[in-house]
């Protein structure tokens, strides 16, 4: 795996995100075709660029797509 496909794994999952709903890591995972390693270093890449949040329901971890709003 190389910058350019975890690149084009965030573009996948970025685009799963964009209908602004929660998503499980579960379902991300097979809704993407992704596995583990990959969907993981997709997450990386969009957490790092606070492009999303996590939020954890009991065992069940959430992702979602930031809103940033700037004014000035």
């Amino acid at each position: 795996m190389d910058k350019k496909e975890i690149g084009c794994n965030a573009g996948k999952i970025w685009q799963l995100l964009s209908n602004n709903a929660n998503w499980s890591y579960d379902e991300l995972k097979k809704k993407s075709g992704l596995k583990d390693k990959e969907l993981g270093a997709a997450l990386g890449w969009l957490a790092r660029e606070n492009k999303i949040e996590f939020e954890k329901e009991g065992d069940e971890l959430y992702i979602y797509l930031c809103v940033n709003i700037y004014i000035g």
